[in-house]
């Protein structure tokens, strides 16, 4: 008999150390822009900023610290001019597709 594990029990996932190619974070965003949700792209931009260093991140974009960490989380509502900052500092840039192809 196998023992049960109560969802209680798991620790939360945490994408950030799986992000570690231009590929796998070109990947995750595109998935997490499928979605079409807001917050969850705001998460997901956190994670990867944590797997590149949230601190460079934030130099990089002209945003502190704290503020970034702030916008990015899963709760935020991030105005499009920090969510464009974020994205230039990590080098991806989020592209429109026609969505009936």
């Amino acid at each position: 008999m196998t023992a049960r594990i109560k969802v209680d029990d798991l620790h939360e996932f945490d994408a950030a150390p799986y992000l570690d190619s231009e590929a796998t974070i070109a990947a995750y965003l595109t998935d997490i822009l499928d979605a079409n949700d807001p917050a969850l792209l705001a998460a997901a931009l956190g994670d990867i900023a944590r797997a590149r260093g949230m601190s460079e991140i934030a130099k990089a974009s002209g945003i502190t610290r704290e503020a970034l960490y702030k916008a990015l989380r899963a709760d935020a509502h991030p105005r499009f001019d920090t969510i464009s900052r974020v994205c230039a500092a990590l080098g991806v840039r989020l592209v429109a597709q026609p969505i009936h192809v």
